[in-house]
């Protein structure tokens, strides 16, 4: 009897330990399945926000899922929403950042060019005023400068070319998957052109902004009579920014600067490099070589 007590005690605890096991592996499989759920119907949720421009509550229901997101399928695809809302709501800063992220996080990324291209734009719409700090409109420059060198656009011709010829062919023969597939294939290739002269044109831009900058600050010494400030300032926009409008007015200014502290030679060097350069400025600048002549003779 105690032997038939003791195997019936026995089946009954094994059978109750089976039972706490495939409860445990039961268990353990809905939750990892829950926390992938949760990633994509919150994504779907935040997506419909986005849509709507309810930026504010896209961006909270993306947050939530920096975590729960990484290493799945849909970490780039959450970062990278999450980065245009931010945009697209004015946190620039944010979305920056944010962007950034998604390049180091997922390096292979889908949205690599994009993502490039909207760091740069970040950057340029939190470049300030011309008469303030211009480190973000030096970053914005360096960004797009990287954008243009990473992914560039090899045959833009071509490219045009084939957008226009498969629009006809699509008029002729609307059900053709072929020219359906290539004609969008064409059409996102053009949006690539779109983004690199965006790119191209907005660098000229920003070194105008950074030129304006250091000619305004050379101004201003010399309003405060510091000169040989002045003409460091005066200096950088003629070395760093020949391209701007700025460098005639800079070796103007930078003549000008030189006279006033005495420096006769020095001036008479610069007024020479100047008139080379702006031949037709000879009648403008007949007082200051008279002036700049007349110490040297002197001294």
């Amino acid at each position: 009897m105690a032997v038939t007590r003791y195997l019936s005690r026995s089946v009954v605890m094994l059978f109750a330990i089976g039972l706490l096991i495939s409860s445990g592996c039961s268990s353990s499989k809905p939750a990892a399945t829950t926390a992938t759920t949760l990633v994509t119907e919150g994504y779907a949720k935040a997506e419909k926000m986005y849509e709507k421009k309810d930026y504010d509550g896209a961006a909270l229901t993306l947050e939530s899922l920096l975590v729960t997101s990484r290493a799945t399928a849909l970490e780039d695809h959450v970062l990278f929403l999450l980065g245009q809302t931010y945009y697209h709501s004015g946190q620039y800063l944010l979305s920056a950042d944010i962007f950034t992220r998604l390049l180091k996080q997922v390096p292979s990324t889908q949205y690599a060019r994009t993502a490039q291209f909207m760091i740069a734009k970040s950057h340029e719409k939190l470049s300030p005023h011309f008469e303030l700090d211009q480190q973000e409109t030096v970053k914005a420059i360096d960004q797009f400068a990287l954008f243009i060198d990473q992914f560039p656009v090899t045959d833009s011709a071509k490219i045009s070319s084939d957008v226009e010829t498969y629009r006809e062919l699509l008029k002729i023969n609307p059900d053709n998957s072929t020219y359906k597939q290539r004609y969008a294939m064409a059409t996102a290739e053009f949006g690539k052109i779109d983004s690199l002269k965006y790119a191209e044109k907005a660098i000229p831009v920003l070194r105008e902004k950074l030129a304006k900058n250091a000619y305004f600050i050379a101004r201003q010494y010399v309003q405060l009579r510091k000169y040989k400030a002045a003409v460091i300032f005066y200096d950088e926009v003629i070395k760093r920014y020949s391209e701007t409008v700025y460098v005639p007015h800079a070796w103007a200014g930078k003549i000008d600067a030189l006279m006033k502290r005495k420096k006769w030679f020095e001036a008479g060097q610069a007024l020479d490099q100047y008139l080379q350069l702006y031949p037709d400025k000879h009648r403008d600048m007949k007082g200051a070589r008279e002036k700049i002549t007349q110490n040297l003779k002197n001294n």
